[in-house]
């Protein structure tokens, strides 16, 4: 790994959202929402992710959405567009159009349903890593997919496939970067996939977050990571501590259907998603509704904004 390529991995990734109307992509809101993201000034954007919905698009609509993004990025963020999926032969496809799209580089999840062994995952991997020249972030979210990428695992695929880069981990635990540092070096690029761990993540190693807030709360997120790269330890704690009840509440049901109902309570576009999942229950929506004025009206990041 080249020093530069680490670097391109640090900072604030946002996992953007697929905002609908009318059981259609809504390309303004889309619009809006990367354009909202660029003046924040993150570092990466994914497209076509868990958050983005990318199970029920179209290849079709996840061409579409990766070419925006990176027409709208103009080069000033990361594009690293969703391309995994649960079968080897349809992530290369995928990965293809991709990177026909423009996208700079690809995020990976493990297969989901069939749950491969290391064995399966290792070869699923170099299936993909060998069909295309783009880096490729791995993606770790057992709860999601009922498999983790072991660090032996991960150390394995970083000495034999070169365009495998960094590692999103998703598995809720701190005590996982120091394992994946100890199998594949300190220079090893980890992104925390879980807001509410993004802090901790960041002291144990990590260098960046693939995050669900920043919909939200880009230039809070932003400021956050920032804090903590210039050494600004205290200022990074007091904004860990003020956004972690909204990170709480954006998990309230599953991904994305939370970060959606929020960006329809800021006008910034519709909470609508596509079958099989639904709109949040009242209690949930009420409880989002309240954290989601505590943060608009809070002073402290009011100056940030």
């Amino acid at each position: 790994m080249n020093a530069l390529q680490t670097v391109r991995f640090r900072g604030v990734f946002t996992a953007l959202v697929t905002p609908f109307r009318d059981g259609a992509i809504d390309l303004e809101a889309f619009d809006r929402l990367v354009e909202r993201q660029l003046e924040a000034g993150v570092a990466g954007l994914v497209p076509v992710g868990t958050t983005g919905e990318a199970a029920t698009l179209t290849a079709e609509e996840a061409d579409v959405l990766i070419r925006r993004t990176v027409e709208l990025a103009k080069g000033s963020a990361m594009i690293i567009a969703g391309a995994g999926s649960n079968n080897t032969c349809d992530t290369i496809h995928r990965v293809r159009r991709a990177e026909a799209a423009g996208a700079d580089g690809l995020l990976i999840v493990t297969p989901y349903y069939n749950k491969p062994t290391q064995k399966g995952l290792i070869e699923h991997y170099r299936w993909v890593c060998n069909s295309t020249g783009l880096p490729v972030m791995l993606y770790s979210v057992p709860g999601r997919c009922g498999v983790e990428i072991a660090p032996e695992t991960c150390a394995i695929l970083r000495e034999t496939c070169p365009n495998v880069v960094a590692i999103k981990e998703a598995g809720g635990s701190v005590a996982r970067v120091t394992a994946i540092r100890r199998a594949c070096g300190a220079d090893f690029p980890i992104h925390s996939g879980d807001d509410a761990l993004t802090l901790p993540f960041l002291a144990a190693g990590a260098v960046g977050v693939t995050s669900v807030v920043s919909n939200i709360a880009p230039k809070e997120t932003v400021a956050m990571v920032r804090a903590w790269q210039r050494g600004d330890r205290d200022l990074a704690l007091r904004l860990h501590d003020e956004l972690s009840e909204l990170a709480e509440a954006l998990f309230v049901e599953s991904n994305p259907a939370p970060v959606k109902a929020a960006l329809a309570m800021a006008g910034l576009a519709s909470s609508q998603l596509r079958a099989p999942l639904t709109e949040l229950e009242p209690d949930n929506l009420d409880y989002l509704s309240g954290v989601i004025s505590r943060f608009q009206q809070n002073p402290f990041f009011q100056e940030i904004r």
